[in-house]
């Protein structure tokens, strides 16, 4: 069975405003992030009629306009990094320049192809993709807006939301006005900013300030902490703080914006106060990566008996069931973590749970990956959560010079650290900033998964020279017997 596309080129098979019949489904979705887009495929792939309703971004934000998109771009300044320090490899370069153009092309290639796949599967699984902008007119029942102008009803005998989340423009004096970019833009650029101003020392600011400044920005951070990354352990912050002022990024943290003036892509001036003073920052462009806010305005909810949270996300248990019986959520649009992979796990806890299962959320990990250059990785705790909770741990801890397989790279800065259990051997955390940080960090969790003592990765024979090898160094750090008490 074959997906089928609606849009204004198919105005055969739609129904018109004046036709105000619902029709109906086993499923209907709205939004085609990854934890929609799984249960569509999967539901379909059993029988169902399912119903998925997207108004711009086939496969979610994921495939389009964040994770693979920006980590496209970010290897693209990688290898901008690493042509600019070529000679130290023995490699001699003669003329060497950024052609943006060039960089976004492969990222819209990129992009392409992985819609393209999309659609493919879709068509494949035999749920109905619908292009247009649905709200809620009733229990368990979408009005969509096509393409063209028309709309449909449609009602489902269970219904996901899965509607994601927007950059937060904060309500700073002339910040709309200066037309800054958030992610999505800064994705799309075709020139290299002279002098980029950054709002917000998180995650995204980071990945993002990095990359433009090997593309040869001058990039300033602005954080309204007193560090970059505030909620994670200090060594974390300071050790990657140093890193990236040592590549040239300026860092101005606990400064308060006060007023934006000009406009971004030509001229934009930014009002910090710093310490009771106040400074003006002048730049070319103005990128903000300050937060996200959930894409519930408009949604209607209030008409399928769905509540919103304070912050304006969609409630939801550890079933992922909203407050209206039939009515389910996945992704960041539930305030829970905005992480990909935690979007596929909600599909799963849905999906099960549309089936007659009785899968939770509760107590699952959350690993994530900060894609700088070297990487940042962790899960399970920090010392900052261990402390908070009054865990008493055993700390391992290892610079990343002391893993022979830096050495060959050229890449021995940061370091990793793990969390053992006081009076056992179970790992309660690990944290790695370092080269490929992300996979060592996955080795790791799989253990935690498998409930592995921490003595089967000290003891292991792993291959030599590899970075997963670092792991029975960094576990034979401290002896067994020396307990630190927190």
């Amino acid at each position: 069975m074959n997906a089928k596309f609606y849009d204004e080129k198919n105005a055969t098979a739609i129904r018109t405003q004046g036709d105000a019949t619902p029709e109906e489904y086993d499923l209907v979705i709205i939004g085609s992030g990854v934890g929609s887009k799984l249960a569509a495929w999967t539901l379909a792939g059993r029988g169902q009629r399912v119903a998925i309703v997207e108004r711009k971004y086939i496969g979610g934000s994921c495939p389009n306009i964040a994770c693979l998109p920006s980590k496209n771009i970010i290897h693209s300044a990688k290898v901008a990094s690493l042509v600019r320090g070529s000679e130290a490899f023995g490699v001699n370069k003669t003329g060497f320049n950024i052609d943006m153009a060039s960089v976004r092309s492969r990222k819209r290639n990129m992009v392409s192809q992985m819609v393209n796949a999309h659609i493919d599967h879709f068509k494949k699984s035999g749920a109905e993709l619908i292009s247009g902008s649905g709200h809620f007119i009733g229990p368990k029942t979408l009005e969509v807006t096509l393409l063209d102008g028309n709309t449909r009803q449609l009602r489902g005998t269970n219904v996901i939301i899965g509607t994601g989340t927007r950059a937060a423009l904060d309500p700073i004096p002339g910040l709309a006005e200066a037309n800054p970019l958030t992610h999505v833009e800064a994705l799309e650029l075709d020139v290299v900013p002279e002098r980029l101003l950054v709002i917000g020392g998180g995650y995204v600011g980071l990945e993002l300030s990095q990359a433009m400044l090997r593309f040869g920005s001058k990039v300033s951070v602005i954080e309204r902490s007193g560090r970059l990354l505030p909620r994670e352990d200090e060594d974390i912050s300071e050790a990657l703080h140093n890193m990236l002022v040592k590549e040239g990024l300026s860092v101005a943290l606990n400064s308060r914006v006060k007023a934006v003036s000009g406009i971004s892509g030509q001229t934009v001036k930014v009002i910090i106060e710093q310490n009771g003073i106040e400074t003006i920052l002048t730049g070319t462009h103005l990128l903000v990566a300050t937060g996200r806010i959930p894409n519930t305005d408009g949604l209607g909810v209030e008409s399928a008996g769905v509540e919103l949270t304070d912050r304006g996300y969609v409630k939801v248990n550890e079933r992922l069931e909203t407050t209206a019986p039939g009515v389910w959520a996945v992704g960041d649009v539930t305030g829970g973590p905005q992480f990909t992979h935690i979007g596929h796990d909600d599909f799963r806890v849905v999906s099960e749970n549309i089936l007659g299962g009785n899968r939770v959320t509760t107590g699952r990990q959350v690993p994530f990956c900060l894609f700088t250059d070297p990487e940042l990785a962790r899960v399970g705790l920090s010392e900052t959560e261990a402390k908070q909770q009054g865990m008493a741990y055993r700390l391992f801890k290892l610079p990343m010079a002391g893993v022979l397989r830096t050495h060959t790279l050229s890449e021995t800065q940061g370091f990793m650290k793990a969390l053992v259990e006081k009076d056992g051997d179970r790992i309660l955390g690990f944290t790695a900033l370092g080269v490929n940080a992300g996979e060592i960090m996955s080795a790791v969790q799989i253990a935690m998964i498998g409930g592995l003592p921490f003595t089967s990765l000290r003891d292991a024979i792993l291959a030599h020279p590899t970075l997963m090898e670092g792991l029975g160094s960094l576990f034979a750090s401290t002896p067994s017997n020396h307990d630190q008490k927190i």
